[in-house]
């Protein structure tokens, strides 16, 4: 089991504000576009507050000294402009390194929260990755080091994307479509033109009698051996094996062109924090 002293920091948030109801006649314009609406194709621009660790009791912890709690505490971080909250572990090793929000335009009239994601890592993969390849260089060079970006994708590391729904009108048939545009074109990115069979077993796990209200969470894991594990509220719905799968769909949020970018680089600098750690225990073991 990792040790989990090291402290995680998260961009400087502005005050939470909880999700608001919309109003009728606000409910009435984006009924009427809700079919149209998918998270998925080109990335956008994607302006969000930053997150801050807090507890149930929604006590936030100092700023700039910001140490992870125990899995036992209870502790979440919020993503603020959604209002929404993400558990700052699962498991024993799984920890909470990024949150970020998708927006969506629609019809370019209208940018529409479509939903709130957290990005996690197994930060026992993530050291032996560091202590494998990149030991020697400072934790400064690590952040922005595309090389180990593209290790760190590419490699056997366990990870979780959960994605927690804000726009309450959108159904599995958009994620699905979504999907089908966002990640077909990071497969022809990564691996050329013949993917249709893989992104095809991976959208056709969407299915249409699946429900996503408000708040629903699907989560994305990538599980040894490069296996996509996917659920919806907490039920697996099924699982793909593919390295190239498991990249392409990383690369939505912590490639080069991500869905959020502040969340892209909260994630990369708690990433080279774990390398720290691991540095720093390394230099006291001799």
């Amino acid at each position: 089991m990792a040790s989990f002293r090291f402290p995680f920091s998260f961009s400087q948030p502005s005050v939470p504000k909880p999700p608001r109801s919309t109003s009728s006649s606000s409910r009435l314009s984006i009924s009427a576009v809700a079919v149209t609406v998918t998270f998925g194709g080109a990335a956008i621009a994607a302006s969000r507050n930053q997150s801050v660790f807090s507890s149930h009791r929604s006590s936030p912890l100092p700023w700039g000294s910001i140490a992870l709690a125990d899995s036992s505490s209870g502790s979440v971080v919020v993503e603020p402009k959604s209002g929404f909250s993400f558990p700052a572990t699962i498991g024993d090793s799984m920890r909470l390194l990024g949150v970020g929000l998708r927006r969506k335009s629609v019809l370019g009239l209208k940018n529409i929260d479509v939903y709130a994601f957290g990005m996690y890592a197994d930060c026992d993969d993530v050291k032996k990755l560091v202590g494998e390849k990149y030991a020697n260089l400072p934790a400064s060079e690590l952040r922005g080091n595309k090389a180990f970006i593209d290790d760190l994708m590419e490699a056997d590391i366990k990870m979780t994307i959960r994605l927690q729904i804000v726009f309450g009108k959108l159904s599995i048939r958009s994620v699905r479509s979504a999907f089908k545009d966002s990640v077909g074109n990071r497969l022809k990115k990564f691996g050329g033109l013949d993917n249709d069979e893989l992104l095809q077993s991976f959208t056709s796990l969407f299915k249409d009698e699946y429900k996503i209200p408000r708040s629903s969470t699907i989560d994305m894991t990538q599980e040894p051996g490069h296996v996509l594990n996917v659920a919806i509220e907490g039920n697996q719905v099924g699982s793909v094996k593919s390295k190239l799968l498991c990249r392409s769909i990383l690369d939505l949020y912590i490639g080069e062109e991500p869905f959020d970018k502040n969340a892209r680089d909260d994630f990369l600098n708690n990433v080279a924090s774990i390398a720290v750690d691991e540095k720093a225990a390394h230099e006291i073991q001799k």
